[in-house]
């Protein structure tokens, strides 16, 4: 969306000068860090990916999670594209123009969404991590098409003032990196708390559950392949894997059948703008808002309680295990050209938002691993946690990337 070209350099110049004259700095002073365009930042626009708020006036202060970025040293090297105000999982966006994901850019496949560029931005070199926002998949989705790691953690962990809203019930606020450590410090940063080493979990104490409901449906070959390999090397590393149905999950899909809790309170936050500026959306984005136009209030109320209902359930079915296992999507980033018509869009969107949407839905917390080999396309492995159980979350994690790249690398 923007680079800030001038301002960075300013900004390393001035490290550069002041760690040469022996001046104490913030412990990540000069690294390079990228913005989703959903975050206040002081002086900037806000666009959210969108046309209809280009002309609002800058921002008067950053976001609480910018102004910690900020005082860690890091270094804002641009905004980054992205869907849309955030709703849709592919990360296309005709305004503005989409991203491509590394992989294969000569047949050119979506990054996926909504945070695209942060994702792109992370696997080209240009940033040393990106910060998204995740309301149904949106760091982990393109963490997995573009071969970094995405994580989301649980929603009320970090501050969401001054960041453009999507679903208040449901959007997090995570970071995208090229490992498991560099998503850790930059959690703890944006928490207000001092990054630290997480405590090591023997991959013998590590207890999964893969589901055998929903998440392994319609898997293409590749992820497949990848899922199962990494599942096989785990189990064989010691890594307890159990596989079952989980009912709880079914019920998810029926509960949004007819667009569910993002659609209902995206449309609470749209609506004047909507009737304002309806024409200057992107179509796909505005049809996906207003079917929650004839939503009723009992509706919506039914919805939360059923939502509670399956945490709960789902919390009570998995108490003995750290988290689930599953594939992060069921496919590899599809080319551009899938996209022609509405329907494709609408289906493939569905798709690549089941699995990671799961987490949000369950007020859980989540990460995606990159588990594909050397020339071979992205895929992803996901980690679903219980709501709360961040920290274990990402130790498991840390233990199953330094297990996972051991082979994936070689």
């Amino acid at each position: 969306m923007t680079v800030a070209a001038q301002s960075a350099r300013v900004q390393a110049d001035e490290i550069d000068r002041k760690r040469a004259a022996g001046v104490a700095l913030p412990e990540f002073a000069g690294i390079p860090i990228a913005i989703k365009d959903l975050f206040d930042v002081a002086g900037e626009v806000t666009r959210a990916g969108s046309r209809i708020l280009a002309s609002e006036p800058p921002a008067l202060r950053d976001a609480p999670v910018i102004a910690r970025l900020r005082a860690a040293g890091f270094i804002f090297i641009g905004r980054n594209t992205m869907t849309e105000f955030a709703f849709s999982g592919l990360g296309l966006n005709p305004h503005y123009g989409t991203p491509a994901s590394p992989f294969d850019r000569a047949t050119g496949r979506i990054p996926g969404g909504s945070t695209s560029g942060g994702a792109v931005a992370v696997a080209d070199g240009m940033a040393a991590a990106s910060l998204g926002t995740d309301t149904g998949g949106s760091c982990r989705i393109p963490a997995a098409f573009c071969g970094i790691v995405g994580f989301k953690p649980t929603a009320h962990r970090v501050p969401r003032d001054g960041v453009t809203p999507l679903a208040h019930s449901l959007d997090s606020i995570g970071p995208l990196a090229n490992s498991v450590s560099c998503c850790v410090a930059v959690d703890a940063l944006v928490r207000g708390v001092t990054p630290r080493p997480l405590a090591s979990a023997p991959l013998s104490d590590i207890r999964l559950l893969l589901p055998t409901s929903l998440v392994l449906n319609d898997l293409d070959e590749h992820v497949t392949k990848a899922f199962e390999r990494g599942v096989d090397e785990l189990s064989r590393a010691g890594v307890s894997i159990s596989r079952q149905p989980l009912p709880e999950l079914l019920r998810i899909p029926e509960i949004n059948s007819r667009g569910g809790i993002a659609t209902a309170e995206a449309y609470a936050w749209h609506r004047p703008l909507l009737e304002r500026f309806r024409d200057q959306y992107d179509p796909r984005v505005a049809n996906r808002i207003l079917k929650a136009a004839e939503f009723t209030d009992q509706y919506v109320r039914e919805m939360h309680d059923a939502r509670a209902e399956v945490i709960a359930g789902f919390e009570q079915a998995t108490a003995d295990v750290d988290a689930l296992v599953l594939p992060t999507t069921p496919i590899i980033p599809p080319p551009f050209a899938a996209f022609a018509h509405d329907a494709d869009y609408v289906r493939l969107n569905v798709l690549v938002l089941r699995n990671p949407s799961l987490a949000n839905f369950l007020d859980g917390c989540a990460i995606s691993l990159p588990i594909h080999r050397h020339g071979e396309p992205p895929v992803g492995l996901m980690l679903i946690g219980r709501r709360g159980t961040d920290e274990r979350l990402l130790a498991i994690a840390q233990g199953i990337e330094s297990a996972l790249n051991q082979r994936r690398l070689c």
